[in-house]
Parts: structure tokens; C-alpha cells; sequence
């Protein structure tokens, strides 16, 4: 059976959604998914067979007049189809911001755990943080700013790009062939104290005609 992909207001979402989001098995407890209830505007969700295998957080705003597509939180069933679910949760993404942001260049972040998550931000373009690569003046501003808007900032270290006690939301996202992932962005996500409750916020941009081409239908 094919994915289906559906994204409804999340203040609608009922306690009924919230349990078969939780029935996933991922990183979230029912409390953190009620909190982000409250914390996003958007909620998708990702099914085969009628069967829940992902959903995602988001919201589409501006900040600083930049439009952004701010991923709250995802997380993806550990199943043989997660690499469809997740490009499913990100192609919805995708076609959202350009419902909302047509011609126009858009940032894409999130908070991150592990390397494994960011297969999420393949198509994206300046990655940040990247490895070998140092984060100078803007850069370090958006992570500053993207901090904030997560609330993660009373303990965000604009150097690394991490910030302590963050995982009230995150990308949960298990590779389904680890062995293949960068090691270099394995390394660098290796600075993240995952079970001390750390996160890394990371970035990317798509240009204006790269959103045409990722978020068509």
C-alpha cells in the first residue's frame, strides 16, 4: 500500500491521535507530545496500511522576515519503510513552504540527537553546522536565533551549536543502513550528550528553484 501523508491543524489533534502517536515506539512519552500540541501549528502525520509509521511538528513562519519551516519535532517507526516515511514527513515539508513561501529562498531547522536524523536535511543546501567547517558571524546568528524560537536558549552555546537540557522536541530518525552515514557528521553529532538531555540546533537553506522541484506534487 502506498504512504499517505496528511497534515491538520495540531490543536485539533484529539487524545485518541496522541496515543497512536505514541504507539510508534519512538523517543516521545504522552507528555512531550502534548506539549507539542500546544508548542506547533501544523501536525502531519504518516501512514501505510492505515497504520501510523510517522508524524511531525512544524511550524511556517518569518523571523526576521526570512521565511522558515521550523521542525518542532518528528520521529519514524523503526521499520523497513523509514527511509519513505521520512521522505514523505519532509516532501509534505517541502510542498507547505511552497504553498506559503512561493520564490522564495527558505530555511529549514531543527534540533538533532545523532547523525542519523540529518538524512532529514539531505536536499538542503548549507548545512549548518557542517564538519570542517567553521560557523562565523550570520551563521552563528541563525543558530542563535533558531535557539530561541526552539527555547533552548538560556543553555545554547552559539559555538557548537548545542544546547544543554533541549530535547523537549527533537528529529528522531533511526538510519536504516548506519554503516553508510558520513562519518564526519557522525563525529560531530558525537559531541551531543544524547542521554544528558543535549541537542544540537542545525540549519539548512533551499533556494527558491530547488522548492519548486522538492515540494511539487
Amino acid at each position: 500500500m502506498p504512504l499517505v501523508v496528511a497534515t491538520n491543524d495540531a490543536i485539533a489533534l484529539t487524545d485518541a491521535d496522541l496515543d497512536e502517536m505514541g504507539s510508534i515506539e519512538g523517543a516521545f512519552d504522552i507528555g512531550a507530545l502534548s506539549k507539542a500540541k500546544e508548542d506547533w501549528v501544523l501536525a502531519t502525520t504518516a501512514r501505510i496500511d492505515d497504520k501510523m509509521h510517522g508524524f511531525m511538528f512544524s511550524t511556517l513562519e518569518r523571523i526576521g522576515g526570512t521565511p522558515c519551516v521550523l521542525i518542532g519535532m518528528m520521529s519514524v517507526r523503526r521499520h523497513s519503510r523509514r527511509d519513505t516515511v521520512l521522505r514523505g514527513l519532509m516532501g509534505e515539508a517541502y510542498h507547505r513552504a511552497l504553498m506559503a513561501f512561493p520564490d522564495e529562498d527558505v530555511v529549514f531547522g531543527s534540533r538533532f540527537v545523532a547523525a542519523d536524523g540529518l538524512e532529514a536535511f539531505d536536499k538542503l543546501d548549507e548545512v549548518t553546522p557542517s564538519p570542517g567547517v567553521r560557523a562565523v558571524g550570520e551563521e552563528r546568528a541563525w543558530g542563535r536565533r533558531l535557539a530561541k524560537r526552539f527555547g533552548v536558549d538560556s543553555k545554547y552555546d552559539a559555538q557548537s551549536f548545542i544546547a544543554k537540557n533541549g530535547q523537549s522536541g527533537f528529529l528522531d530518525f533511526e538510519s536504516s543502513k548506519p554503516e553508510k552515514l558520513d562519518a564526519d557528521v557522525v563525529k560531530m553529532l558525537s559531541a551531543v550528550n544524547q542521554s544528558g538531555g543535549d541537542v544540537m540546533v542545525v540549519y539548512g537553506w533551499t533556494m527558491a528553484e530547488d522548492l519548486v522541484k522538492h515540494g511539487q506534487r
